[in-house]
């Protein structure tokens, strides 16, 4: 899939949502939040902290709350991102735009910039050699289904390797280019340090 520059495109290229995905952007363009592409999805944040991203699939689309775990989810709407692996990425998942109420959407948005604000987030924990998948990878993964197939075919410590590389990033600027280095290497089934130890 070609990198998408714009939210406009990304709208256009989901034709199916495309009016489900123009709402649940007006109601995120209402709050205080900025607007940007990462991840080739569209995705707000405030004071470059990433709060969420909207996104669509074949079968439905929706809103990735970065730091989900800690809205209070009254309602029990949301969704874990990918059980077993994602701490702290919740999501929540529409088939159609009569099912997206204004309303509660708004709610869950401004309890999740509060939540930013207020400084809660999980930190990635290093001590385990279990494979945390970094939420920037995750997203990616989400929405590329041969990249993701391709992360799953690796070895589970080439995985650990490339999970390794993105959280490791201080600054987000340098994820998303080492997120854009790896991804050809990941569809072609190679470590991130294969070159190397072939030499």
């Amino acid at each position: 899939m070609e990198k998408i520059t714009s939210i406009e495109e990304y709208i256009e290229r989901h034709e199916k949502y495309s009016d489900a995905l123009t709402l649940l952007r007006e109601i995120m363009n209402s709050t205080e939040m900025e607007e940007t592409i990462k991840w080739s999805i569209p995705t707000y944040m405030i004071n470059k902290k990433n709060i969420l991203g909207i996104s669509a699939f074949k079968n439905h689309f929706g809103i990735w709350f970065f730091n989900g775990v800690f809205l209070k989810d009254e309602q029990k709407i949301l969704r874990n991102a990918q059980d077993g692996k994602s701490k702290a990425m919740r999501q929540l998942i529409f088939n159609s735009i009569d099912e997206i109420d204004k309303n509660l959407v708004l709610k869950y948005v401004k309890e999740a910039i509060e939540n930013q604000k207020a400084g809660k987030e999980i930190k990635p924990d290093r001590s385990k050699k279990e494979t945390i998948i970094p939420e920037e990878l995750l997203v990616v993964l989400k929405n590329d289904q041969h990249l993701d197939s391709a992360f799953k075919d690796l070895s589970p410590y080439k995985q650990r390797e490339y999970c390794e590389h993105i959280a490791s990033a201080k600054r987000e600027q340098t994820k998303q280019s080492r997120l854009e280095k790896i991804k050809p290497m990941i569809k072609e089934g190679i470590g991130l340090h294969d070159k190397y130890k072939n030499c």
